[in-house]
């Protein structure tokens, strides 16, 4: 999986992040500064948050038949992580800069573990995916905090670069262990496990947490945008429940409302955001070549990227009865290239724009996709190896580009704005593109053999969507040049 992202340039990370950068300001603290152990605790939750946010991608069969889930409700169950993140991750970084780092961690850290125990416990497809929607709310709150509190233990300088770099790696490896983990855990109990492991993970990291951490804020004036994200998190429900509900028909009415209210809700998000005196989204910014294509390349990863292999270890279980740990071997695989070439490409800095890497990556996913064509009808995952290594050096290349071209794309003073515009892009982007591929893959139905072919009709739509972002990049960078 294409995975959530940090501002820090040339750091390996899959994950979608808002980064502080508003200059230091710090409270006076009441423990001394603790390096070590705030790069230790910030590290294991963001590696936690990360492999509750991939726990169901090789476990979907099994918990949609637990819990009766329909195939056009299963995209509920994926997307519940995503959704919640988009919605707070913009707002996330305000809260914790105004009112505690440290305060917004802990309270992301318990809130995590309760969640995520809850989703063990669900026994309806509504309570699993609110646990799942929650599990993104304390997932944002952990992941915009956490940068905010290195950057406080640590001086800049390469003592900050190094930790940096850890805590990247601490993303990169909660992604690859998460599907090995939980696709052991479902086979030797069920899909409860996992969830049940992972809450109980994260309950003692917050234990741990308070001692290890040191307070810090860094004020602004006016006051977080919840205005927005409350606009904005409402808009993208309603598009992500038309796009599930649409695949039983699109002319149908309540796909039809669901439609009109996220345009509804995207306007007043629009009229909020030009009111408001510290806005989640600087409105001008849309008028930035530069700004549309990094949103861009985040909204077609999550769409071409995010959306397919987050959906690809079902269709695999369902049309060829691969066992939950082998689509969860394969799935580490794509995703440690990805980490290997991500860590690669900062010996490119100076050499290969950001504008090319991100080009190049969507062109060579597009590629690998392709060759997969067939794959899974002909029952051999032998055939998916080529192109899952292509893929994974496409979405390396898609790692490194995204949060340096985020960031580049904005004003210096806006950088933690461009962050989480360009990480709600990848997550609005990774829930449609969900959707999108299980509606495409089950068109005709969910024998073996009719999800054999609906996985080369996802594959082709996939393909097409990394050629249109990579088109997208490069006409938004001509536009530049002129």
């Amino acid at each position: 999986m294409n995975e959530p992202d940090t501002d820090i340039a040339h750091t390996p990370v899959h994950t979608p992040v808002h980064t502080p950068v508003h200059t230091p300001v710090h409270s006076p603290a009441r423990t001394p500064v603790r390096p070590a152990a705030t790069l230790a605790v910030t590290g294991a939750a963001t590696a936690v948050t990360l492999m509750a946010y991939c726990a169901p991608m090789v476990s979907l069969s099994d918990t949609a038949a637990s819990l009766g889930t329909s195939l056009s409700a299963q995209a509920w169950l994926l997307n519940g992580a995503p959704l919640g993140l988009a919605a707070l991750l913009l707002v996330a970084g305000s809260l914790a800069d105004d009112y505690g780092r440290r305060r917004l961690f802990l309270a992301g850290t318990v809130g995590l573990g309760v969640t995520t125990a809850l989703a063990a416990l669900a026994h309806t497809t509504l309570l699993f995916t609110l646990a799942r929607v929650a599990q993104g709310f304390a997932g944002a709150a952990i992941l915009t905090s956490s940068l905010g509190l290195l950057a406080h233990a640590f001086p800049a300088g390469a003592g900050r670069i190094r930790a940096m770099g850890v805590w990247g790696a601490c993303v990169s490896a909660g992604i690859a262990v998460a599907s090995p983990f939980a696709g052991g855990l479902t086979m030797l109990a069920d899909w409860r496990l996992p969830y049940a492991a992972l809450g109980v993970v994260t309950l003692a990291v917050a234990v741990a947490a308070p001692r290890a951490l040191t307070e810090s804020r860094a004020p602004r004036a006016g006051r977080p945008d919840l205005a927005g994200a409350a606009t904005l998190g409402l808009a993208m429900v309603a598009l992500l429940a038309a796009l599930t509900l649409g695949r039983d028909g699109w002319l149908r009415a309540p796909v039809g409302a669901l439609l009109l209210a996220a345009a509804l809700l995207t306007a007043a998000f629009g009229y909020v955001e030009r009111r408001s005196a510290t806005p989640m989204l600087d409105l001008g910014l849309l008028r930035r070549p530069p700004f549309l294509a990094a949103t861009a390349g985040g909204l077609f990863t999550g769409f071409s990227v995010i959306g397919l292999f987050s959906y690809l270890p079902t269709v695999l279980q369902g049309a060829n009865g691969m066992s939950p740990m082998s689509a969860a071997w394969l799935l580490a695989f794509w995703s440690g290239v990805s980490l290997v070439v991500a860590l690669q490409v900062r010996r490119l800095a100076g050499r290969v724009s950001a504008r090319h890497q991100l080009a190049v990556g969507f062109v060579l996913h597009a590629v690998a996709l392709l060759t997969m064509l067939g794959a899974v009808a002909a029952g051999s995952w032998v055939r998916l190896l080529p192109g899952l290594l292509l893929s994974g050096v496409g979405s390396g290349l898609l790692n490194a580009a995204l949060p340096l071209l985020a960031v580049d794309s904005v004003p210096a003073d806006r950088a933690a704005m461009g962050s989480g515009a360009n990480n709600t892009a990848r997550y609005l982007g990774s829930a449609a593109g969900v959707a999108l591929m299980i509606a495409v893959s089950t068109a005709s139905g969910s024998a073996p053999a009719d999800l054999a072919h609906g996985a080369d009709r996802a594959l082709l739509v996939a393909a097409g969507l990394g050629v249109v972002a990579a088109l997208s990049v490069v006409l938004l960078r001509e536009r530049v040049r002129r």
